[in-house]
């Protein structure tokens, strides 16, 4: 069967039937299945699961353990891509990316453990999760034969926290300074210029839209982030892309190209909104750049549509560009990452109505962009 990644063979009924006898009647398995509080579950070399612990079940939402036994990992949990492949869980083009199937292939051929997140999307009664856990593989040895002890930990709440420390007070930090050093020009004017009024006034606003679209990926589901429409002229929203780059740490060392927009374009949207997708997508390019690299945006105009597009030299590789907007997946493998790109997609489509997507080659780099309408006249 063909495979993108892990070995698609399994056991026959027989085979597998005996290695469930064997690891159900030995004590020492049964013990650390009794003992662990965390979700674990025992695989053989073919990725198989031969036992599980309670916690595993309630998990799964099942009472008899007969329902997994056999199945995959990905394939009892349900996940969306363990059925895309005749092979199953492990053989899909995603897999390759896939922290919990790096995590067992990798231990069984150390012999090893090896420990990596995972960022996991699955689907049950129509109903799509994303979810991210701590996946640990321990290969045992025990009689000459070698399987793999499984724990998941499951850290989505813990991700959703550590976001909310490194994207939200970053954010607002940014915005607050900028109101601080407009507040600090004021007071040293003796004529309280009217152009910093405004500038503070702005700056209130922007802290305000920047609240609502936190807390709308914050309490996902609960909160949905209203957008403030109104029709925006192309060069104010980079001119303040310009201002929020302006000494940002991220830009040190490299360079960042923006467009002089001499034309009168305009779209009907929220422009806070146009301009953080902007700015994730400009800190990504940035952060993949080398010391000296060169970042840009363009504006193209295409039809009745207009097109904001981020470049850098760079390449994704391919395994990871299949997961390049799923919520919670990063490269990074510390929690509070892997929400910017999802964000990008999430308010440039679900909210704007626009359309957000990437290239990425050797030959053309990475270009990421936003296509929004133009406002009509």
């Amino acid at each position: 069967m063909k495979t993108y990644f892990a070995p698609a063979e399994r056991l026959d009924a027989e085979s597998l039937q005996k290695d469930i006898e064997w690891i159900g009647s030995n004590p020492i398995i049964e013990g650390l299945l009794n003992f662990a509080s965390g979700v674990l579950a025992v695989l053989n070399e073919q990725r198989q699961i031969v036992a599980l612990n309670t916690t595993f079940l309630k998990f799964l939402g099942i009472h008899d353990p007969a329902d997994v036994l056999g199945l995959r990992p990905g394939e009892a949990v349900n996940c969306v891509h363990a059925h895309e492949m005749e092979g199953g869980c492990g053989t899909s083009e995603y897999c390759s990316s896939c922290g919990a199937a790096i995590s067992i292939v990798s231990s069984l051929k150390s012999k090893e453990p090896v420990e990596r997140m995972c960022a996991l999307t699955i689907e049950k009664d129509n109903v799509k999760r994303e979810l991210l856990f701590k996946v640990r593989s321990l290969p045992i040895v025990i009689d000459e034969r070698t399987f793999l002890m499984l724990f998941l930990s499951d850290i989505t709440g813990e991700q959703q926290a550590a976001i909310m420390e490194r994207v939200f007070f970053h954010d607002i930090n940014n915005i607050v300074f900028s109101i601080l050093g407009s507040s600090q020009l004021l007071c040293k004017d003796p004529e309280y210029n009217n152009e910093l009024i405004r500038e503070i006034y702005t700056s209130s606003v922007h802290l305000a839209r920047e609240i609502a679209i936190q807390q709308s990926l914050f309490q996902e589901g609960v909160h949905v982030y209203r957008p403030l429409y109104q029709d925006v002229h192309i060069r104010d929203i980079v001119e303040a892309v310009r201002n929020l780059f302006v000494g940002h740490p991220v830009a040190k060392g490299r360079e960042l190209i923006l467009p002089a927009i001499s034309q009168d374009i305009r779209i009907t949207t929220d422009q806070a909104l146009v301009v953080r997708i902007l700015v994730n997508m400009i800190k990504n390019a940035l952060e993949a750049s080398e010391e000296n690299g060169q970042v840009s945006l363009s504006v193209e105009q295409i039809s009745r549509s207009v097109s904001f597009v981020v470049w850098n030299k760079g390449l994704i590789p391919k395994n990871i560009q299949k997961r390049i907007f799923q919520r919670n997946f990063s490269t990074r493998e510390e929690t509070g990452r892997g929400l910017g790109a999802y964000s990008m997609k999430y308010f440039g489509e679900q909210i704007l109505g626009g359309c957000v997507n990437f290239s990425s080659s050797e030959r053309d780099g990475t270009r990421f962009w936003l296509t929004l309408d133009l406002a009509t006249k």
